[in-house]
């Protein structure tokens, strides 16, 4: 009997994790590296239809052509408002296709985040920041002392401009397996390390910066929790 080429790949991570489990204790990781030769073959954090799933202001967001939409038009928003996942995720491989319209705006994707605010929407933890001069890095939303905003870890930003398409769609890939964090912009890798105070699980959430009208677009989003 001839295995797919599916089978095969997971029996090699099984086997590879067994492997490294019996030398270092500590497969997690490793399993996760072998899931960066293949596409997640799951999305249970967004349907394609519809915001089913998700908590949010109905006047920001909704779905369009399989994408979801992010919008404050047409006089901006006074405060950062996010869609929030309903459950709270660990780990996971996460990939989507994100633009920021006419490169206008700022928005980010939190991760093991925690929903302070339902009137607003507003969330506290870690960001992977999808901005002009921030692209890639990971970014504490009230995450700092006394609750304050915090840089948990600057991507170079001359190099990851490089590979920025202006006004188009960058390709995002987010790897969260225990306290590491491996994110990745049209393949550049702008964060691949452990971080002591990354929380042990969150909700996922989508986010609309204040400031003047914006729109920003995630597609083709795949998403597959990890164990």
């Amino acid at each position: 009997m001839r295995l797919n080429r599916h089978c095969f790949r997971l029996a090699k991570g099984i086997l590879w994790g067994w492997a490294m489990l019996a030398l270092f204790g500590t497969p997690s990781l490793l399993i996760a590296q072998d899931f960066e030769d293949a596409e997640p073959a799951k999305n249970d954090l967004f349907n394609g239809r519809d915001l089913n799933g998700f908590q949010y202001l109905e006047e920001h967001w909704k779905v369009v052509d399989g994408a979801i939409v992010g919008s404050s038009h047409p006089a901006g928003i006074k405060f950062n408002t996010f869609l929030c996942t309903n459950r709270e995720f660990a780990n996971f491989d996460l990939q989507f296709k994100v633009r920021l319209v006419k490169d206008a705006g700022n928005s980010g994707l939190q991760i093991r985040s925690k929903l302070v605010d339902t009137n607003r929407f507003t969330v506290h933890g870690p960001q992977v920041d999808l901005a002009p001069g921030y692209w890639g890095s990971l970014f504490g939303e009230h995450f700092g002392p006394n609750r304050k905003h915090v840089m948990m870890k600057q991507a170079d930003a001359e190099a990851v401009k490089k590979v920025i398409k202006s006004n188009d769609f960058n390709q995002v890939r987010i790897i969260c397996v225990g306290k590491h964090l491996k994110v990745t912009v049209n393949g550049m890798v702008t964060v691949d390390q452990k971080f002591a105070d990354m929380p042990d699980k969150g909700v996922i959430a989508f986010q609309l910066h204040q400031g003047p009208a914006m729109e920003v677009i995630f597609k083709d989003i795949v998403f597959k929790e990890l164990q």
